[in-house]
């Protein structure tokens, strides 16, 4: 079942984000590790919320630079990949990240993508901006994604 499908069909019910989010963390077991919530999903955009745990911080007590990276590139996967068609695939080719400020509280992860209109082989630059509770943005990150054909077994 495709991203766009398990979206989709799960957040018809109640507690839908929920199942969507521990799904994803289920079938990508060191995405599940930082327990984040997606909580808005549409072609070329997405919103996850990850809550500030010990689980999640570092000796300084705000959260892990690894963990805002590994916000970041859910945040970003998900959003490609609700747009993809279903003939495409990808793989993350290159990340970048910058972090502005110490990040403390609840993240979250917003990205607006390219919407891949054919499963033709290229590059996209998918950007993501992690903000605070205040609103500030406290990492940027731009990963740089290799979007082509699914074998023709799997299509």
């Amino acid at each position: 079942m495709s991203i766009r499908n398990a979206w989709d069909r799960l957040t018809r019910w109640p507690g839908g984000r929920t199942a969507f989010s521990l799904l994803v963390g289920r079938t990508a077991p060191y995405t599940g590790t930082i327990r984040a919530n997606v909580v808005a999903l549409e072609p070329g955009r997405s919103e996850v919320v990850m809550r500030d745990r010990r689980s999640v911080r570092n000796h300084l007590r705000s959260v892990h630079a690894i963990a805002l990276a590994n916000l970041a590139e859910l945040t970003g996967n998900m959003a490609l990949a609700y747009s993809m068609p279903d003939d495409a695939r990808f793989i993350v080719a290159g990340f970048r990240i910058t972090y502005l400020k110490k990040a403390r509280g609840t993240i979250t992860g917003r990205c607006v993508c390219p919407v891949p209109v054919s499963n033709e082989r290229r590059e996209y630059d998918v950007p993501v901006q992690l903000f605070d509770p205040s609103g500030d943005v406290v990492a940027e990150a731009t990963f740089q994604t290799l979007v082509g054909p699914r074998p023709a077994d799997r299509a």
